[in-house]
């Protein structure tokens, strides 16, 4: 039978999307830059910024956090469901609420409650959805994600950023660049490591919001507990749960945390647990862990080169787990209830 047919088809469909993911975000970005500028401008009079999204619209969120705070923007991420549990005050910032479906549960009640507060712009995919209806802000390119776990939908929102970040003041070149000419690494040996474990343990720090996108998508796809934890959180007592069962997945790029993570590859090679290191930092492999090399870059550059090979670790994982990977049995899509 031919791999094709042989493949489960909610794989298929992640392997369209993803095959998609690199035009449609430079298209993405390109139709975006019109319409930045606004968000620019708001953020350049409040200086603040709420990020509020669910699931991977949230750590797409946790990955330009830092991105935003070195343009000397005060930005804070939350999840759409703890800004309406726990509310923190609107006035005096900027909010960017993100949904690949525009029509999750949480962003139909956010705006049933507040309204359309000054100064909130949305983030989708769905120029028909509601929250292109209920928000100005950007529109990214190709319609809605069909597959399971976010893939294309993540790629395409980290471009949406660079527009804003772009109106802002930041070179795009770079970013762009890794979008235009992506690395494909070998996976196979990082793969081969984590074979045996019964969970994997995600972790960086500048690019945590990664980390924790790939988390979500181990999980969603094998159905395994798999997590994240920030470096100086994974450091702080959870290392105990390192064992010969229990995979580590760490990301380093070309910045001043890179000395951070080598610090806790180090430490996880020390023990028997599997290590895989995606890394952009430019610094020497360490030694014990199987490291995936890229071009040494930060920001969004490391961010557009790694996401994709991640996916792709992502779904060969799930692929060796579970006979029917991408097709969910206990979620959907888009999530219309709380």
């Amino acid at each position: 039978m031919s791999k094709t047919s042989t493949r489960p088809e909610g794989l298929q469909a992640i392997d369209r999307e993803m095959a998609r993911q690199h035009a449609d975000a430079i298209a993405s970005y390109q139709a975006a830059r019109k319409d930045a500028p606004a968000i620019a401008a708001s953020l350049k009079t409040t200086g603040r910024l709420l990020l509020l999204g669910m699931g991977g619209s949230h750590y797409v969120a946790r990955a330009v956090e830092p991105l935003y705070r070195a343009l000397s923007i005060d930005a804070l991420a939350l999840p759409l469901s703890e800004q309406l549990g726990a509310p923190l005050p609107l006035d005096g910032r900027t909010i960017l609420v993100t949904s690949q479906s525009g029509e999750s549960a949480e962003v139909l009640r956010w705006f049933a409650e507040n309204g359309t507060a000054a100064e909130t712009f949305g983030l989708t995919l769905e120029g028909g959805s509601f929250l292109a209806r209920a928000a100005p802000g950007l529109i990214g390119a190709g319609g809605t994600e069909r597959a399971f776990a976010a893939t294309r939908s993540l790629t395409i929102t980290f471009a949406l950023h660079l527009a804003i970040l772009e109106a802002l003041g930041q070179d795009p070149a770079d970013a762009l660049a890794a979008l235009q000419a992506p690395e494909t690494p070998d996976l196979s040996e990082a793969l081969a490591a984590l074979a045996g474990v019964r969970t994997i343990v995600t972790s960086g720090r500048r690019l945590q919001g990664v980390a924790e996108a790939l988390a979500l998508g181990l999980t969603e796809l094998s159905r395994l507990p798999c997590f994240s934890l920030e470096g100086g959180q994974l450091r702080h007592g959870p290392m105990e749960m390192l064992s010969a069962d229990v995979g580590v997945v760490l990301f380093r790029g070309r910045d001043a945390t890179a000395d951070l993570v080598t610090a806790m590859a180090r430490s996880v090679a020390a023990t028997e647990a599997p290590l895989v290191i995606f890394d952009a930092s430019g610094e020497a492999p360490v030694a014990g862990a199987v490291t995936v090399t890229f071009t040494p870059a930060s920001g969004l550059a490391a961010i557009f080169a790694m996401l994709p090979a991640a996916q792709r670790l992502m779904v060969a994982f799930a692929a060796s787990r579970v006979p029917d990977a991408g097709t969910p049995v206990r979620s959907s899509k888009i999530t219309r209830s709380e």
